[in-house]
Protein backbone atom coordinates (compact mmCIF):
# COMPACT_ATOMS: atom_id res chain seq x y z
CA UNK A 1 0.00 0.00 0.00
CA UNK A 2 1.15 3.37 -0.99
CA UNK A 3 1.82 5.86 1.74
CA UNK A 4 0.78 9.80 1.00
CA UNK A 5 0.94 12.88 3.36
CA UNK A 6 -2.70 14.35 3.41
CA UNK A 7 -1.95 16.84 0.93
CA UNK A 8 0.08 14.52 -1.62
CA UNK A 9 -3.34 12.13 -1.31
CA UNK A 10 -5.71 14.75 -1.81
CA UNK A 11 -3.68 16.10 -5.16
CA UNK A 12 -3.90 12.84 -6.68
CA UNK A 13 -6.97 11.86 -5.96
CA UNK A 14 -9.03 14.63 -6.54
CA UNK A 15 -12.00 16.10 -8.65
CA UNK A 16 -10.75 16.62 -11.75
CA UNK A 17 -12.20 20.63 -12.48
CA UNK A 18 -11.45 21.13 -15.82
CA UNK A 19 -13.52 18.74 -17.80
CA UNK A 20 -17.01 19.25 -17.92
CA UNK A 21 -18.77 17.14 -20.76
CA UNK A 22 -22.25 16.01 -19.88
CA UNK A 23 -20.43 12.36 -18.75
CA UNK A 24 -17.26 12.40 -17.76
CA UNK A 25 -14.93 9.35 -16.26
CA UNK A 26 -13.17 10.93 -13.01
CA UNK A 27 -11.88 7.49 -12.42
CA UNK A 28 -12.30 4.39 -14.35
CA UNK A 29 -15.22 3.44 -11.70
CA UNK A 30 -16.50 6.62 -10.90
CA UNK A 31 -19.10 8.66 -13.37
CA UNK A 32 -19.36 12.31 -13.23
CA UNK A 33 -22.35 13.88 -14.48
CA UNK A 34 -22.20 17.54 -14.91
CA UNK A 35 -25.69 17.49 -14.64
CA UNK A 36 -28.15 20.43 -16.09
CA UNK A 37 -31.52 19.34 -16.24
CA UNK A 38 -32.20 15.52 -15.41
CA UNK A 39 -30.47 11.87 -16.15
CA UNK A 40 -31.75 8.37 -15.75
CA UNK A 41 -29.00 6.55 -13.28
CA UNK A 42 -29.52 3.02 -11.46
CA UNK A 43 -30.82 2.90 -8.24
CA UNK A 44 -28.62 3.03 -5.71
CA UNK A 45 -25.61 4.52 -7.92
CA UNK A 46 -25.47 8.20 -6.54
CA UNK A 47 -22.21 8.13 -4.57
CA UNK A 48 -21.70 11.61 -4.01
CA UNK A 49 -23.21 15.39 -5.94
CA UNK A 50 -23.16 18.74 -4.83
CA UNK A 51 -25.17 21.43 -6.02
CA UNK A 52 -28.92 21.57 -6.31
CA UNK A 53 -30.27 18.17 -7.40
CA UNK A 54 -33.03 16.06 -6.69
CA UNK A 55 -33.15 11.89 -6.74
CA UNK A 56 -36.83 10.44 -7.38
CA UNK A 57 -37.16 6.81 -7.97
CA UNK A 58 -39.09 5.73 -11.00
CA UNK A 59 -42.54 6.71 -11.15
CA UNK A 60 -44.90 3.67 -11.62
CA UNK A 61 -46.65 5.43 -14.53
CA UNK A 62 -43.83 7.14 -15.76
CA UNK A 63 -43.32 5.23 -18.63
CA UNK A 64 -46.80 3.59 -19.06
CA UNK A 65 -48.50 0.68 -18.46
CA UNK A 66 -46.28 -2.18 -20.79
CA UNK A 67 -43.61 -0.89 -19.21
CA UNK A 68 -44.38 -1.14 -15.48
CA UNK A 69 -45.69 -4.79 -16.48
CA UNK A 70 -42.48 -5.74 -17.36
CA UNK A 71 -40.58 -3.86 -14.39
CA UNK A 72 -42.55 -5.62 -12.52
CA UNK A 73 -41.47 -9.10 -13.67
CA UNK A 74 -38.28 -8.18 -13.70
CA UNK A 75 -38.13 -7.72 -10.10
CA UNK A 76 -35.80 -4.80 -8.43
CA UNK A 77 -32.69 -5.36 -10.75
CA UNK A 78 -34.20 -2.91 -13.06
CA UNK A 79 -34.99 0.12 -11.02
CA UNK A 80 -34.00 3.42 -12.02
CA UNK A 81 -33.60 6.59 -10.34
CA UNK A 82 -33.99 9.95 -11.80
CA UNK A 83 -31.77 12.73 -10.75
CA UNK A 84 -33.24 16.44 -12.07
CA UNK A 85 -31.57 19.61 -11.31
CA UNK A 86 -27.93 21.35 -12.07
CA UNK A 87 -24.67 20.11 -10.03
CA UNK A 88 -22.36 17.62 -10.33
CA UNK A 89 -23.10 13.88 -10.12
CA UNK A 90 -20.92 10.79 -9.02
CA UNK A 91 -22.13 7.57 -9.82
CA UNK A 92 -20.96 4.33 -9.24
CA UNK A 93 -21.69 0.30 -8.78
CA UNK A 94 -19.75 -2.11 -6.70
CA UNK A 95 -16.74 -0.86 -7.77
CA UNK A 96 -17.03 -1.94 -11.25
CA UNK A 97 -14.93 -0.29 -14.67
CA UNK A 98 -17.52 1.70 -16.55
CA UNK A 99 -17.86 2.31 -20.19
CA UNK A 100 -19.58 5.27 -21.79
CA UNK A 101 -20.95 5.08 -25.17
CA UNK A 102 -22.04 8.05 -26.96
CA UNK A 103 -24.79 6.76 -29.22
CA UNK A 104 -25.22 8.58 -33.01
CA UNK A 105 -28.59 7.43 -34.08
CA UNK A 106 -27.58 3.95 -33.10
CA UNK A 107 -28.85 0.59 -30.66
CA UNK A 108 -27.24 -0.75 -28.20
CA UNK A 109 -28.60 -3.49 -26.00
CA UNK A 110 -27.49 -3.87 -22.20
CA UNK A 111 -27.34 -6.19 -19.27
CA UNK A 112 -30.23 -4.64 -16.71
CA UNK A 113 -27.43 -5.43 -14.19
CA UNK A 114 -24.64 -3.68 -16.42
CA UNK A 115 -26.24 -0.16 -16.99
CA UNK A 116 -25.31 2.74 -14.83
CA UNK A 117 -26.74 5.62 -16.15
CA UNK A 118 -27.91 7.63 -19.58
CA UNK A 119 -29.07 10.74 -21.35
CA UNK A 120 -33.01 11.39 -21.03
CA UNK A 121 -32.75 11.93 -25.16
CA UNK A 122 -32.39 8.13 -25.37
CA UNK A 123 -35.18 6.18 -26.02
CA UNK A 124 -35.12 2.56 -23.91
CA UNK A 125 -37.40 -0.31 -23.44
CA UNK A 126 -36.81 -2.91 -21.17
CA UNK A 127 -36.69 -6.94 -22.40
CA UNK A 128 -37.45 -9.95 -20.45
CA UNK A 129 -35.22 -13.14 -21.29
CA UNK A 130 -38.57 -14.88 -21.34
CA UNK A 131 -36.80 -18.33 -21.82
CA UNK A 132 -34.13 -18.51 -18.61
CA UNK A 133 -35.78 -16.06 -16.57
CA UNK A 134 -36.75 -19.02 -14.20
CA UNK A 135 -33.20 -20.89 -14.78
CA UNK A 136 -31.56 -18.31 -13.56
CA UNK A 137 -30.79 -16.88 -10.19
CA UNK A 138 -32.54 -13.42 -9.88
CA UNK A 139 -33.59 -13.93 -13.71
CA UNK A 140 -32.49 -11.62 -16.58
CA UNK A 141 -34.03 -8.86 -18.05
CA UNK A 142 -31.87 -6.27 -20.94
CA UNK A 143 -32.37 -2.80 -21.66
CA UNK A 144 -32.13 -1.76 -25.48
CA UNK A 145 -31.13 1.92 -25.48
CA UNK A 146 -31.26 3.75 -29.21
CA UNK A 147 -31.17 7.45 -30.60
CA UNK A 148 -28.92 9.64 -29.95
CA UNK A 149 -27.15 10.66 -26.91
CA UNK A 150 -24.91 8.92 -23.74
CA UNK A 151 -24.87 5.77 -21.76
CA UNK A 152 -23.12 4.79 -19.30
CA UNK A 153 -22.53 0.73 -18.96
CA UNK A 154 -20.73 -1.30 -16.40
CA UNK A 155 -18.12 -4.31 -16.17
CA UNK A 156 -16.05 -6.17 -13.71
CA UNK A 157 -12.92 -5.79 -14.65
CA UNK A 158 -11.92 -4.95 -18.43
CA UNK A 159 -14.53 -6.16 -21.01
CA UNK A 160 -14.22 -7.74 -24.23
CA UNK A 161 -15.47 -7.18 -27.72
CA UNK A 162 -15.95 -10.10 -29.77
CA UNK A 163 -17.38 -9.56 -33.45
CA UNK A 164 -19.86 -11.45 -34.86
CA UNK A 165 -19.32 -12.72 -38.65
CA UNK A 166 -21.97 -14.25 -40.79
CA UNK A 167 -21.49 -17.81 -40.53
CA UNK A 168 -19.35 -17.25 -37.40
CA UNK A 169 -22.39 -17.57 -34.43
CA UNK A 170 -20.54 -16.61 -30.77
CA UNK A 171 -21.85 -18.25 -27.82
CA UNK A 172 -21.65 -16.93 -24.32
CA UNK A 173 -22.51 -17.39 -20.75
CA UNK A 174 -25.58 -14.86 -19.97
CA UNK A 175 -24.25 -14.03 -16.51
CA UNK A 176 -20.80 -12.57 -18.28
CA UNK A 177 -22.38 -11.01 -21.24
CA UNK A 178 -22.57 -7.17 -20.90
CA UNK A 179 -24.36 -5.50 -24.09
CA UNK A 180 -24.41 -6.56 -27.98
CA UNK A 181 -25.73 -4.87 -30.94
CA UNK A 182 -29.18 -3.66 -30.37
CA UNK A 183 -30.22 -5.75 -34.16
CA UNK A 184 -28.71 -8.96 -32.56
CA UNK A 185 -31.26 -11.01 -31.08
CA UNK A 186 -29.23 -14.05 -29.14
CA UNK A 187 -31.35 -17.30 -28.91
CA UNK A 188 -30.97 -19.14 -25.63
CA UNK A 189 -29.92 -22.83 -25.69
CA UNK A 190 -29.14 -25.47 -22.69
CA UNK A 191 -25.69 -27.87 -22.77
CA UNK A 192 -26.73 -30.87 -21.38
CA UNK A 193 -23.39 -32.11 -22.16
CA UNK A 194 -21.85 -30.08 -19.67
CA UNK A 195 -23.93 -31.00 -16.27
CA UNK A 196 -21.40 -33.16 -15.04
CA UNK A 197 -18.85 -30.17 -14.95
CA UNK A 198 -21.01 -27.20 -13.55
CA UNK A 199 -22.06 -28.57 -9.94
CA UNK A 200 -25.07 -25.52 -10.77
CA UNK A 201 -28.71 -26.09 -9.42
CA UNK A 202 -29.77 -26.20 -13.03
CA UNK A 203 -27.39 -29.07 -13.89
CA UNK A 204 -27.53 -27.33 -17.49
CA UNK A 205 -25.87 -24.99 -19.14
CA UNK A 206 -27.48 -22.20 -20.16
CA UNK A 207 -25.97 -20.46 -23.25
CA UNK A 208 -26.45 -17.01 -25.63
CA UNK A 209 -26.20 -17.86 -28.93
CA UNK A 210 -25.57 -14.67 -31.77
CA UNK A 211 -25.90 -15.00 -35.15
CA UNK A 212 -25.80 -12.64 -38.05
CA UNK A 213 -23.40 -9.59 -37.72
CA UNK A 214 -22.44 -7.22 -35.05
CA UNK A 215 -20.66 -7.33 -31.74
CA UNK A 216 -21.13 -8.54 -28.09
CA UNK A 217 -19.34 -7.36 -25.46
CA UNK A 218 -18.21 -9.82 -22.34
CA UNK A 219 -16.57 -9.27 -18.96
CA UNK A 220 -13.97 -11.85 -17.27
CA UNK A 221 -16.45 -12.17 -14.43
CA UNK A 222 -20.17 -13.92 -14.12
CA UNK A 223 -22.94 -11.84 -12.74
CA UNK A 224 -24.69 -13.99 -9.83
CA UNK A 225 -22.08 -16.58 -9.35
CA UNK A 226 -19.36 -14.69 -7.44
CA UNK A 227 -19.82 -12.33 -4.54
CA UNK A 228 -16.74 -10.51 -4.86
CA UNK A 229 -13.91 -9.60 -6.55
Amino acid sequence: MSNYSIQQFIQQTKQDESENDYFELETPRILEVNLLDQVWAKAGSMISYNGDIKFEREGLLEHGVGRLFKKAMTGEGSALMKATGRGRLYLADQGKKITIFDLDNETITVNGNDLLAFEPSVNWDIKLMKKVAGMVSGGLFNVTLSGSGRVAVTSHYEPLTLLVKPGEPVITDPHATVAWSGHLEPEFKTDISFKTFLGRGSGESIQMEFSGEGFVIVQPFEEGHATTE
